[in-house]
């Protein structure tokens, strides 16, 4: 296997999972700025780790042929990490030379070009979008199965889903209304290029909410995968940058169709029945999600609660958006998509403290 974007955080979890991983073998670290470089110089970590820290990041031009021709010839698989807008022009060459994708950024994860062209801009291969594979393994597990272009979902938009999902899919939610949804995120989603809002100083103290009143690009990936075929649902989403390095805390706020005290329990054994085996753990009544719980694991942890004096139901998730939302998603479901079981390789256990 190969990652481009090697040298980001999304590519480094992806070559500490990777490597840890007993059916992935890393032959190739792509990056363009730090071509050249050995791993260790840009990812200190991988220091002394035999095999690994030695190796050099190469760049890769898409429109060599030479270059996708011997890349095609060893790889089998290839990860992308590099940022949206540019990735599928660099993975296209890749695909159609029959290497099997999985796409971390958002070129492949919208169905309708038009949309994506209006939260995005041009998009690079708009010929491949119909190949793409939305790769929220709880969700399209049966579309999963030996896909070969995998569109790995978005940060936000899986503590969004994980927790809605099976209320929408059960009709337990009233999609007439617009789900609210609050969601506050680590630093590390913006990515390791420095930016004057997102360094220490400025982040440290405080809390500050971006991207409002559905300026969010995630709002229609989230919008898309909640709603069925005959219930389209719209989300008021609210994304705040939080004092954190990893981790997201999401509450969404809906409205039932049948509001009952039970509501909360019903919303537990519904998302019960969805997450029978994966890595989505439903907590008991009187327990709350807590970033802390997931730091640096796979898994996701959704409740609820109901409050019967406003008739509104909260449904809460926690993840660690590099790894649950990001490279660990994006191998399970490379797992899914052959035939391994969705942990395969898979921190389940939290960093703690």
């Amino acid at each position: 296997m190969g990652i481009l974007g090697a040298s980001g955080y999304a590519g480094a979890e992806l070559v500490r999972l990777a490597h840890a991983h007993p059916r992935l073998d890393i032959r190739w670290l792509g990056a363009r700025e730090h071509a050249g470089k050995p791993l260790a110089e840009v990812l200190p970590g991988t220091v002394g780790v035999a095999g690994l820290g030695e190796r050099t990041l190469t760049g890769f031009d898409p429109e060599v042929p030479d270059q996708v021709a011997a890349l095609a010839g060893q790889l089998d698989v290839v990860f992308s990490a590099l940022p949206h807008g540019k990735s599928a022009a660099v993975v296209a060459p890749l695909f159609r030379a029959g290497v099997r994708v999985v796409d971390l950024s958002a070129d492949f994860r919208l169905r309708s070009l038009s949309t994506y062209e209006r939260w995005y801009g041009k998009h690079p291969a708009p010929d491949l979008i119909a190949d793409a594979v939305y790769g929220q393994p709880e969700i399209n597990r049966e579309q999963l199965s030996d896909a070969r272009l995998i569109a790995a979902p978005g940060c936000y938009p899986t503590s969004a889903a994980l927790p809605l999902y099976p209320l929408i899919s059960a009709g337990m939610v009233d999609v007439s209304t617009p789900i609210v949804i609050d969601a506050k995120s680590g630093v590390s989603g913006a990515g390791r290029k420095a930016r004057p809002n997102t360094h220490l100083p400025e982040t440290a103290e405080g809390m500050r909410p971006y991207a409002v009143a559905g300026a969010h690009r995630h709002t229609p990936e989230i919008e898309q995968t909640l709603s069925l075929p005959d219930a389209p649902v719209s989300v008021l989403f609210t994304p705040q940058l939080a004092p954190m390095t990893r981790g997201i805390l999401t509450c969404a706020y809906v409205r039932l169709t049948e509001a009952t005290d039970n509501a909360a329990e019903r919303a537990r054994t519904a998302a019960r029945r969805s997450y029978v085996g994966g890595l989505v753990s439903v907590l008991d009544a009187g327990r709350l999600p807590d970033t802390l719980w997931v730091r640096g694991s796979a898994r996701a942890h959704v409740a609820y609660a109901f409050d019967p004096r406003t008739g509104w139901l909260v449904s809460m998730c926690a993840i660690d958006n590099l790894t649950r939302g990001a490279a660990a998603q994006a191998i399970q479901a490379l797992n899914v998509a052959l035939g391994w079981s969705d942990a395969l390789g898979l921190p389940e256990l939290a960093q703690f403290p």
